[in-house]
């Protein structure tokens, strides 16, 4: 398991389960929200936004922090070993940009883009209440689409990040197969 992604709603903790496996596997972690945003919060264009993405991702090692579906999906897809679903409750997602907003307000991150500060934002939030409806099926339909192959884990506790991250051995992965038939439904 050299070549993960990490999926969820904004708020679900994806970022964080991205740094602490590329710690626990000592991969490369390629944020796609450092790829995509301009200084300011300006979106790229999506050709040159799929070159750094295909560049970022062309080594044999790395975790992907995030899908961008129907920018970049398609290529972390088709390279991809892991897909790894983080499934949250909405209220916890809101909470958790709340919480960011308020206490990490105009403070930068080596997630967020030079020149993106961590702000509040009602897109975002907005976005994160409609992620089980709106987005998460289109994920799943370019999943299908591009990276049937890929096994997915499932997560949807904290017990569940834990347990993941606690079968990993630095080097190589935990015995995948049992692990997607445990989280994949």
């Amino acid at each position: 398991m050299r070549r993960i992604i990490v999926v969820g709603s904004q708020g679900s903790g994806k970022t964080n389960l991205s740094r602490n496996l590329g710690r626990k596997l000592e991969l490369p972690v390629v944020h796609l929200d450092v790829l995509y945003w301009q200084p300011g919060w300006k979106a790229s264009d999506t050709a040159s936004f799929r070159v750094r993405v295909a560049d970022a991702i062309a080594g044999d090692e790395w975790i992907v922090d995030g899908s961008f579906s129907g920018l970049a999906f398609d290529l972390t897809l088709a390279r991809a070993e892991t897909l790894v679903v983080i499934d949250r409750p909405r209220w916890l997602c809101q909470w958790r940009i709340l919480w960011r907003s308020a206490f990490d307000r105009d403070t930068t991150r080596p997630d967020l883009p030079k020149g993106c500060p961590e702000q509040f934002d009602w897109k975002l939030m907005r976005e994160a209440w409609r992620y089980d409806t709106e987005r998460a099926p289109v994920i799943e339909t370019e999943r299908i689409q591009y990276g049937a192959h890929v096994p997915v884990v499932r997560l949807r506790s904290d017990r569940d990040i834990m347990d993941f991250l606690g079968a990993l051995t630095p080097g190589q992965g935990p015995s995948l197969p049992a692990v997607a038939q445990r989280r994949d439904p």
